[in-house]
């Protein structure tokens, strides 16, 4: 074997067993297991909100982006989860936390009700379960270049050590795993890059502009619509706002032991998603000098890597594998969790528990069951979802290896059908269940409706005119539904109990 077969087995190995040995820290806890008792600093908070938006697009496909359609084609992935970050920390981290949430679709929960929680957590654990299958095809691939192995033993190999590791130690695990997995692949990446300039280009951009083609490297993909600028902005907004309404992020924002840490970890996360970004998007025009025609523009970073110092090359691939798990495993948590809590406990157990409470002729409340018996168990079907999760992400990453528009057209439908219905859940008074449920078929059903009918030449308004539809629907389906269905504004300022919540009734 070769230093960097040697290296990446070590660093994997390293990992897993960091993320194994998290196993202590639940302590049997639903609670910790989902969002590690609500209790994280900023440094942790951070370095997983960092870790979560450097996903395998932000490397790979930045990247290979840059060097398939120009700068802002791969530039717009990290800058748009950056913008995300920004956007949460300054309108939603705070009054989130302090509600004491356990997953995203308990918020739909508490202002709406179950007629909207059901389809919204279905909604986000269909898109999640893509984009898990999408970070293991990433991961599984550098594994399969640097290797040699097929891809499906690679894939099998790279799931079932994400397995093992999230179902130990849960978000424990994702916390210490981005730790060791994240900052050397920061330095990494931008030491390579200024490496790659200094040796290559002697200090000199001229050298590798010669052979960046035109339009490639300014900023008519923001304003040309020939140059991809819909497109561009498309993919900018979709991920900016859009985001927002992302399971990973959210629990991450949830487990900040306060609001003010919670709105702090996300601008922590979008300053170094940005300058790894940057990085990242900087090899991808270089690669045009360095290597010429490239067959899969998704090895330009791999390529890169090994035009560096071995420890450098060895950290930037082992950062590219460390990305898609630590975005994959946190996506997988966070679905188990959804279908866990949201599915599983309030929309199957807890309707059985009050109709043997009427049989009894007495509360659910009154039943007698300990709430920490049910935080047990929380901690336990959120294990045990982790299993079908990554079944069906394997099997998607399978047969999709480049998921590409599924993966853009499960996030639309999500954006286009609940980011309204979150946002007005939080400031608007009025905003009530017949108006977010309205909201979220209209919206998802539009953007689907668009994916079938849009001309080429005008994709990306696809994407952003749901979202607008969204709010055209909510606003007057909500006013013209008060009396029907009282809003429940209250909610957002009240911070329940930790039994409370593990009992999942009002919370």
């Amino acid at each position: 074997m070769n230093g960097y077969q040697i290296g990446l087995i070590s660093l994997v190995a390293l990992y897993v067993l960091v993320g194994v040995a998290m196993f202590y820290l639940v302590q049997r806890s639903g609670r910790r297991f989902i969002i590690a008792g609500k209790r994280l600093p900023l440094f942790l908070i951070g370095t997983m909100l960092f870790a979560q938006a450097l996903d395998a697009n932000a490397t790979l496909g930045n990247a290979g982006g840059v060097y398939a359609g120009g700068f802002w084609a791969g530039f717009q992935f990290p800058l748009g989860l950056a913008l995300c970050l920004v956007v949460v920390a300054i309108w939603y981290a705070k009054p989130l936390n302090r509600m004491n949430l356990i997953t995203l679709a308990d918020f739909y929960f508490r202002r709406y009700g179950r007629k909207v929680e059901v389809p919204v957590g279905l909604l986000m654990c269909f898109s999640f379960v893509i984009l898990v299958a999408g970070n293991l095809a990433g991961a599984s691939w550098i594994i399969h270049m640097v290797f040699g192995f097929d891809y499906l033993p690679s894939l099998i190999i790279m799931s079932i050590l994400l397995l093992a590791y999230t179902f130990s130690g849960g978000l424990f695990s994702c916390a210490a795993t981005d730790i060791v997995q994240l900052y050397p692949a920061l330095l990494a990446f931008v030491g390579g890059a200024i490496w790659l300039f200094f040796s290559y280009g002697g200090g000199d951009w001229g050298y590798f502009a010669a052979a960046i083609p035109a339009g490639y490297a300014d900023l008519s993909g923001l304003y040309s619509i020939e140059n991809g600028a819909l497109l561009n902005w498309a993919g900018i907004l979709a991920l900016g706002i859009g985001d927002v309404v992302a399971l990973d992020f959210m629990e991450r924002v949830f487990a900040a032991k306060d609001p003010e840490t919670a709105r702090r970890g996300c601008l922590w996360g979008a300053g170094f998603t940005l300058i790894l970004g940057l990085a990242a998007s900087f090899i991808g025009l270089m690669a045009f000098q360095l290597f010429g025609d490239i067959d899969d523009p998704r090895s330009v970073i791999v390529l890169a890597a090994t035009s560096m110092p071995l420890v450098v090359g060895l950290f930037v691939m082992a950062g590219v594998i460390g990305a898609g798990l630590s975005t994959a495993n946190g996506g997988a948590l966070a679905v188990a969790a959804v279908l866990g809590r949201n599915m599983l406990h309030r929309n199957i157990v807890l309707p059985m528990h009050r109709r043997k409470a009427r049989k009894l002729g007495v509360s659910v409340e009154d039943l007698g069951i300990d709430w920490r018996v049910l935080d047990r168990r929380l901690l336990w079907w959120a294990r045990l979802m982790l299993i079908p999760v990554m079944a069906a992400s394997v099997y998607l990453a399978y047969v999709k290896p480049e998921p590409g528009i599924m993966l853009v057209l499960a996030f639309d439908v999500v954006f286009a059908g609940c980011l309204v219905p979150l946002t007005l859940g939080i400031y608007w008074k009025k905003a009530n269940a017949y108006g977010a449920l309205a909201s979220v078929v209209i919206g998802s059903l539009l953007r689907l409706y668009l994916f079938l009918t849009i001309p080429e030449h005008l994709a990306g308004l696809d994407t952003l005119i749901p979202p607008v539809v969204s709010l055209l629907v909510m606003v007057p389906v909500s006013l013209l539904t008060q009396k029907q269905d009282p809003p429940k504004h209250e909610v957002i300022f009240e911070t329940p109990s930790e039994e409370e919540v593990a009992r999942a009734i009002r919370y």
